[in-house]
């Protein structure tokens, strides 16, 4: 199977904003995120459907989820991290934590991203990298 994006990240072929890590968990900032602090967390495990991974594997994914949504929410004083598993842009278990105080700005965001693919744009990676610095644990 050819490696994903995600398992090039992991294995460190490709650069990435990491703010988290231990044995079957990965998360780093989306570089094109919806809103600032848009997190992946991703398996280090390359299966494509989170419901696929084995049980251990989907246990591990969605406990570095909430401490990830707990420090998101801490670092951007939100009342609520947005919690997301779709799993049609890379083929790699993934869910993406969003920082929000309300949903209508994280609507609009979506609809924005809908009409505009918003990779067109280069990744600010200072910005990024300033965010993953506060993020990290």
């Amino acid at each position: 199977m050819k490696d994903s994006i995600f398992t090039k990240i992991i294995k460190g072929e490709i650069p990435c904003h990491k703010i988290y890590e231990d044995d079957k968990t990965f998360a780093f900032l989306d570089i094109y995120p919806l809103m600032p602090g848009h997190v992946l967390v991703v398996s280090k495990l390359q299966i494509d459907q989170v419901d696929d991974l084995p049980e251990a594997d989907y246990q591990a994914i969605f406990k570095t989820v909430q401490k990830v949504a707990k420090r998101v929410k801490e670092v951007f004083g939100t009342s609520r991290a947005i919690i997301q598993v779709l799993g049609y842009d890379v083929p790699h278990a993934h869910v993406h934590v969003i920082p929000s105080d309300a949903s209508k700005p994280f609507f609009e965001a979506i609809a924005a991203h809908l009409q505009h693919d918003r990779m067109d744009a280069e990744p600010d990676h200072v910005a990024l990298a300033k965010i993953a610095q506060q993020l990290a644990f």
